[in-house]
């Protein structure tokens, strides 16, 4: 996968200050499974080391302005921004991460002042603004929230099933490749959003018998939109449930008992969503239950990342 980059975030001392924000996270391991892309609009506007810039509400628009001098450096920063911006959109990337709280890329997280020094809430950086707007499907993500665990979670879902969409487009498919793409994918998508799930499906049958490529752009558009809601415990804990019916005739009424109290546990914050996951994932690899097993939920991205070894924050 190709994701686009903060560059202080990989380590690059191009902060106002000169230093950088290197994020762990990002360089040690999603570094395994993607080429980074790096951008950063400010270093381009105004080099390293620099005056530090805010963003200030003026008569209904929102500028830049340097922190030590006052002065309007909006049109500048724009400009690099546009130039970074159209790098970007020869990448076929899946994703981006950007640097929070950033006046060029925090994302509803960099504050915005009013004239007189005052701080009026939070907004888009200007970068971040432009991205927005341009790459709506795209996965986007900043570093400040990926902390959270539950956001970490559903932000490297995401990027993962852009990618196997990105993936299966490109091997020119059949109807019938995707009624089995959208098959397998069932119930990640179900646990990101049922209704999406049941749209999608109604786009897979085509009863309107749209050609094939108008089909895969229908389907593309409620596929990429479902991917970017939030999972939510109630809804995983949904699809555990019905996963568990897979084996209702297999399962001894203690081992029924075990994985249930697992996910009455899960939903209840005790433990994390790896122990009835692999529990669940491990009677269908003994039961030979290879409808389950193709299944993204249960294996969504790489398990050497971890992501489900952690108690969930979410709703």
């Amino acid at each position: 996968m190709r994701l686009a980059v903060s560059s202080c975030l990989l380590g690059e001392k191009i902060r106002f200050d000169g230093g950088h924000k290197r994020d762990r996270f990002i360089t040690d391991e999603l570094s395994a499974f993607a080429e980074f892309i790096p951008f950063c609009p400010e270093h381009l506007a105004f080099g390293t080391p620099r005056p530090s810039v805010r963003l200030v509400s003026v008569e209904g628009t929102i500028q830049v302005h340097s922190n030590k001098s006052g002065n309007n450096l909006t049109d500048a920063l724009i400009q690099t921004s546009r130039d970074e911006l159209s790098r970007l959109e020869s990448q076929s990337l899946c994703g981006i991460i950007f640097k929070s709280k950033s006046p060029s890329c925090g994302m509803k997280s960099a504050k915005l002042y009013l004239e007189n020094g005052y701080c009026e809430g939070k907004e888009d950086g200007v970068f971040m603004h432009l991205c927005r707007e341009r790459f709506p499907l795209l996965p986007m993500e900043e570093e400040g929230r990926l902390e959270d665990a539950w956001l970490r979670e559903n932000f490297v879902m995401q990027i993962f099933a852009y990618d196997a969409y990105e993936q299966f487009k490109a091997t020119n498919p059949s109807i019938g490749d995707l009624v089995r793409f959208h098959t397998i994918n069932k119930f990640m998508l179900q646990s990101k959003d049922e209704a999406l799930y049941r749209e999608l499906g109604n786009i897979v049958a085509n009863r309107e018998n749209h050609t094939l490529q108008t089909l895969l752009g229908i389907y593309e558009l409620g596929f990429k939109t479902a991917i970017a809601r939030k999972s939510s415990i109630k809804k995983t804990r949904n699809v555990l449930e019905h996963l568990a019916g897979f084996f209702k005739s297999e399962l001894t009424k203690s081992e029924k008992e075990i994985l249930h109290t697992q996910i009455d546990d899960y939903a209840s914050k005790i433990i994390p969503l790896i122990v009835p996951s692999s529990t669940i994932h491990l009677y269908a690899k003994k039961y030979n239950t290879d409808y389950l097993l193709d299944q993204t939920f249960l294996t969504p991205y790489p398990k050497t990342l971890s992501l489900r070894s952690h108690i969930s924050s979410g709703k």
